[in-house]
């Protein structure tokens, strides 16, 4: 046990760590439970409340809704972190199970009549919501089936003392799980972990076959320390803040949930769920509480589960373009965009095609994916300004869409208006294939002059290469550019210059008075030349 660090993944040491990034908003001041919400909806950057709701309960927000925190939970870089994710993955690692008295999170215990989860910090998210909820839980629960451990991530919404709401209605292996045990009339014992390393929700997020526990440590990248509920056999990190032992009961989806503001910027519709009874609360004796930011329509990007979802999906698109592609620049999802199915691509080009199969390649591979935009390198997929330019620039809606139609879709898009299949865009904003270095093609902007010259004169500079006019006054250390043009005008009068279709000065056989052309001029369809 002594070899065991169990602050090392702990909450707490990670938001610490964020506060050192300038990642966290600190409130020192006291905050009611109700003014929570738009507190974390209008604040970018993680908050800290240090004194949430009547019992001044210390609380974290947004831990994970960010790049820069997913980056820094993988202890990696943004160049980095997607092959830090995939090396972890490849690498299973396993858990060893710690005796009650050794784990942190069995610090304090509640159990029988004094349990009173009336006392947890849930609190009104979104206007519309049917409760006040916690959105942190992971959820631990058992295949009566199989005897593996399945992993998941709920939001719980109060009801009483010892009993929640939450939602197992989305096809998920939980609500396999659970509809099997309420068709034989059984109890499902449930174990959830309140606070927890963003790590641990990556693993709750991710589906492998086996036994998911073990996914715990996997992402992690190290053997994780778990310990056994009090209650039931399940085994959950013992570093956690609080876990929350129960159960879903047996009678089925009994009572309405939600509605609650959901991952796509709107809410998800009231449903049947099942009821969780609550028979054991455990914690830490400094015990930091944690909420997730769920929703939020325009700031998705903000969401927890959008950031892990985007850094999963970047990570996975980059692994498929590496495949099907020569030279892949750079992935970016679009959270904003709602479901995490709007992806930037850019890519350099070395071959006729390689857009549309990367298209193709990535709708295969990334099913939650509903439009995809594809960009050549000298394109920034980060900077709105420049791939709007692109988009409206360098594609044409008749040659350069590519269109699924019947295909899997998120369940929640409001778009598919109740279908169960839907259709997916790609968008090839890329230049025509070859002709990139064509001047007509070539994005314009100014030149920054360096001031060092190379040559003496304009002519000696077009015998060593034709040049752009630019590049003429900066190869002879001009300042003004004025005499470069004069010098140019001269070469002209004797007969000696020349300009092919970009526009680069040559030295050539022309007639005297006049600019020779050299090559070809580009055909122009719309004024007969």
């Amino acid at each position: 046990m002594a070899e065991i660090d169990f602050e090392k993944f702990r909450l707490r040491r990670f938001v610490d760590r964020l506060i050192n990034l300038g990642e966290v908003e600190i409130r020192e001041d006291p905050v009611s439970l109700t003014d929570l919400s738009s507190i974390i909806e209008n604040t970018e950057k993680a908050v800290l409340f240090k004194q949430a709701g009547p019992d001044r309960l210390e609380m974290i927000a947004k831990a994970m809704a960010g790049r820069a925190r997913i980056v820094a939970a993988f202890e990696s870089t943004p160049e980095g972190v997607y092959d830090e994710l995939h090396s972890r993955l490849a690498n299973p690692q396993e858990v060893v199970e710690v005796p009650s008295d050794e784990a942190p999170v069995h610090a304090v215990k509640i159990t029988g009549d004094n349990i009173d989860i009336t006392r947890l910090p849930f609190h009104p998210q979104h206007e519309f919501d049917g409760s006040a909820y916690i959105s942190s839980g992971i959820d631990y629960t058992i295949d009566p089936e199989t005897g593996r451990t399945n992993v998941g991530s709920r939001r719980l919404s109060l009801r009483n003392r010892t009993q929640c709401g939450t939602n197992v209605t989305a096809p998920s292996d939980l609500k396999r799980i659970y509809t099997a045990c309420a068709a034989r009339g059984e109890r499902l014992p449930v174990t959830f972990t309140l606070g927890s390393h963003p790590l641990d929700f990556f693993a709750a997020t991710s589906r492998v076959p086996g036994d998911e526990l073990s996914l715990v440590g996997t992402l992690r990248g190290e053997t994780a320390p778990v310990v056994k509920s009090l209650t039931n056999d399940i085994r959950v990190p013992a570093d956690a803040e609080i876990i929350m032992e129960g159960y879903f009961d047996e009678r089925g989806y009994v009572e309405p949930e939600g509605p609650f503001g959901e991952y796509m910027g709107y809410y998800g519709a009231i449903h049947m769920d099942p009821v969780f009874t609550c028979t054991a609360l455990t914690m830490r004796d400094d015990v930091m509480y944690q909420t997730l930011q769920h929703g939020t329509a325009f700031v998705l990007d903000q969401t927890d589960a959008a950031s892990m979802t985007a850094m999963r999906v970047e990570a996975d698109a980059m692994r498929i373009l590496r495949a099907v592609t020569r030279q892949p620049i750079a992935v970016y999802l679009r959270a904003t965009a709602g479901g995490a199915g709007a992806l930037r691509v850019c890519i350099k080009q070395t071959m006729l095609g390689e857009a549309r199969n990367a298209i193709a390649a990535l709708f295969g591979g990334i099913p939650r994916l509903k439009h995809i935009w594809v960009y050549d390198e000298d394109v920034d997929i980060h900077d709105e300004k420049q791939v709007e330019w692109a988009f409206g620039t360098r594609f044409q809606a008749d040659q350069d869409m590519v269109m699924l139609t019947g295909t899997m879709s998120m369940p929640m898009d409001p778009s598919l208006d109740g279908r169960r299949t839907g259709a997916k865009a790609g968008f090839d904003c890329t230049r025509p294939f070859g002709r990139g270095q064509e001047i007509r093609l070539t994005r314009c902007a100014a030149k920054v002059f360096n001031g060092q010259a190379r040559f003496q004169t304009v002519e000696q500079a077009l015998e060593a290469e034709p040049m752009y006019f630019s590049h003429l006054v900066e190869s002879v250390g001009s300042e003004d550019g004025r005499e470069v043009a004069v010098a140019l005008d001269e070469l002209r009068g004797n007969g000696k210059l020349g300009r092919d279709r970009d526009g680069r000065y040559h030295l050539a056989e022309a007639t005297p008075g006049l600019t020779g052309i050299v090559g070809e001029l580009y055909h122009d369809p719309n004024d007969g030349t």
